[in-house]
């Protein structure tokens, strides 16, 4: 791979100057969103800035850190980092402070005749712990600012407008090749040939595969779809032409998987109630969080997915047979290890016995979580993203259900695709984290009204029993 050009390093230092300029001219919320999501869909991938110490500076760690900054000196706000309820607290910390224990338990080198793994010193954990934090900080600004129906639906019609307009670097590239990031930062990020596919090319624009682009195409389409029911008669035609538009931006992506996910969350968005639809988000995050266990107990039929996606085509079987393979080596790696996980430089992956070399690769988030950092990180990182869904669940099926906005729900679900797109990829990116503290705002806020409407009630029943007494 080539290395980057000048303009991939300038623009990590330019783009802290566009988010100041955001943050002066916007309202928060919007600041927040165009800072995190402009990042993640225009800043160089793979360009790090190195510096002693403190953690590498790249197109995730400088949007959240510059959004923080912003928040406090820019807007002079004070951001709370743990949630109202014990569980978010608890997840939080977990989160957070786990790589201190995975670290303290693989201090030892994994030796063999030819080679040698490293074991984890107390440096990676001071700098992982550091990571995870910088990681979460889209989470704690969202659920400040954007934790209202109105945050909500600035996300949704951000992700439309991004969309649109990153459809034309995505058109240019399904024409003439993946080249757009060659063109302006000097380098392809990936394998050129999984560009190809059915003939054609996928784009890959600035992110760090097509597989990315295709989820953020069908990001950007289930929000058209979300804004497509809450359009008025004037104007519905012209938002059913955005989301047809968008629907075929997915399409030139050329991924089987987004295409399936897009056959079961468009019906889903365009005929089911709000609270139907925060119920079914939340029944997602369940299944994914519950997923490593189904997979050790043999519950997924994994047969008979990789049967259906041979109806697509013999290579999408094959290629997913061979992530199945890899995931049951690695979750019976995962296992012995259970619950700290093998640290990084590798170690949760098989290894050569004679060379040391690695013999497998991960594809999904889960299985790349539970290696690392074992079930107390896998429990805090897919409980922490899954946790609104939980708790606007909860609410939802409350007398307050009724209350969730058309907005609320349709991020809510979106959240839950993403959940579901952890499992066979890693597309954790800043934006999930984006919509999970926003969508957990709501719901505490939703927690507040139903707590204080119970308070009132038991008040008003207390003094109503006062009064019969007294008049007896």
């Amino acid at each position: 791979m080539v290395s980057p050009n000048i303009l991939a390093y300038l623009m990590l230092f330019v783009w802290p100057l566009v988010c100041w300029q955001l943050w002066k001219r916007l309202d928060p919320a919007r600041a927040l969103i165009w800072t995190v999501l402009g990042g993640y869909l225009i800043m160089p991938p793979l360009t790090v800035i190195n510096f002693p110490i403190i953690p590498d500076l790249d197109k995730t760690t400088i949007p959240n850190l510059i959004a923080w900054y912003c928040a406090l000196y820019v807007v002079r706000d004070k951001i709370s980092f743990l949630p109202e309820g014990r569980m978010g607290k608890a997840l939080i910390l977990m989160y957070i402070l786990s790589p201190f224990a995975t670290v303290l338990t693989n201090a030892a080198p994994l030796i063999f005749p030819g080679g040698m793994v490293q074991g984890m010193k107390i440096y990676d954990s001071a700098a992982a712990v550091a990571n995870q934090f910088i990681a979460l900080l889209p989470f704690f600004l969202a659920r400040r600012y954007l934790g209202t129906p109105e945050g909500m639906r600035a996300m949704i019609e951000a992700l439309v407008l991004a969309g649109l307009v990153y459809s034309v670097p995505m058109l240019i590239e399904a024409r003439f090749s993946p080249q757009m990031n060659v063109w302006v930062y000097g380098f392809f990020q990936h394998d050129f040939f999984q560009t190809i596919r059915q003939g054609g090319y996928r784009p890959v624009v600035f992110l760090p595969h097509g597989l990315w682009v295709a989820f953020f195409a069908l990001m950007c389409l289930m929000a058209a779809l979300v804004r497509l029911r809450d359009t008025t008669a004037e104007v519905r035609p012209r938002a059913l032409l955005i989301a047809l538009y968008l629907a075929f931006m997915l399409y030139i992506c050329k991924s089987a998987g987004v295409t399936v996910y897009a056959m079961c969350f468009a019906p889903l968005l365009m005929l089911a109630g709000w609270r139907l639809q925060v119920l079914a988000a939340a029944a997602l995050a369940v299944v994914v969080i519950s997923y490593p266990i189904l997979r050790g107990l043999h519950l997924v039929p994994l047969q008979q997915i990789v049967d259906f996606a041979g109806g697509f085509s013999a290579d999408r079987a094959g290629s997913l047979q061979f992530r199945i393979d890899n995931e049951e080596q690695l979750l019976a790696r995962a296992q012995e290890k259970a619950l700290f996980g093998w640290g990084g430089y590798g170690r949760a992956f098989l290894h050569d016995p004679i060379t040391g070399q690695m013999t497998t690769i991960a594809d999904g988030a889960w299985v790349i979580v539970l290696g690392i950092y074992g079930w107390l990180g896998f429990i805090a990182d897919f409980g922490l993203t899954g946790l609104p869904l939980l708790i606007l669940g909860r609410e939802a099926l409350s007398r307050h259900g009724s209350a969730i906005s058309r907005y609320t729900a349709g991020v809510a679900v979106i959240l839950a695709a993403n959940m579901v797109d952890l499992l066979p990829n890693a597309t954790h990116i800043p934006f999930t984290w984006l919509m999970a503290g926003g969508l957990l705002g709501v719901a505490e806020q939703m927690r507040r009204a139903r707590l204080a409407e119970s308070q009132a009630a038991l008040r008003g029943g207390l003094q109503d029993g006062k009064r019969k007494r007294t008049v007896i």
